[in-house]
């Protein structure tokens, strides 16, 4: 029981420290957001809220200026399944991508970052 309390106190903190630093996404014209969202439709990234390294995950969603559906496998039973069911862990952050008819599940929160800048960080 303290233990929780500890870690539920300690993400708030992480989740203020987030809101008082986050970086600021870039300033795109309506038709290149739009390009990047089309390209982002296929993607979700399985998170906890609480979650350092899935906070690590969504400031760099943030950063370069994606809309990643969010879904939180903590508390959401269909998306607890899914994440185990079809990616095959109980293991966030975890970013679902769909291309050319197939789904991939990337694991592992520097991997993730990794391949976002890779794919959204050329400007």
């Amino acid at each position: 029981m303290i233990l929780r309390a500890i870690r539920w106190v300690l993400g708030q903190l992480i989740l203020f420290g987030d809101w008082l630093t986050r970086p600021k996404p870039p300033q795109r014209t309506p038709e290149e957001q739009a390009a990047i969202d089309a390209q982002t439709a296929n993607l979700a990234l399985y998170q906890f809220r609480l979650c350092p390294f899935c906070v690590k995950v969504r400031r760099t969603i943030h950063r370069l200026g994606l809309n990643i559906a969010l879904r939180d496998a903590l508390n959401d039973p269909q998306y607890q399944a899914e994440l185990i069911e079809q990616g095959g862990q109980h293991k966030v952050p975890c970013l679902r991508i769909e291309e050319d008819g197939k789904t991939r599940w990337l694991y592992e929160s520097s991997d993730i970052v990794a391949w976002l800048e890779e794919r959204f960080g050329k400007a």
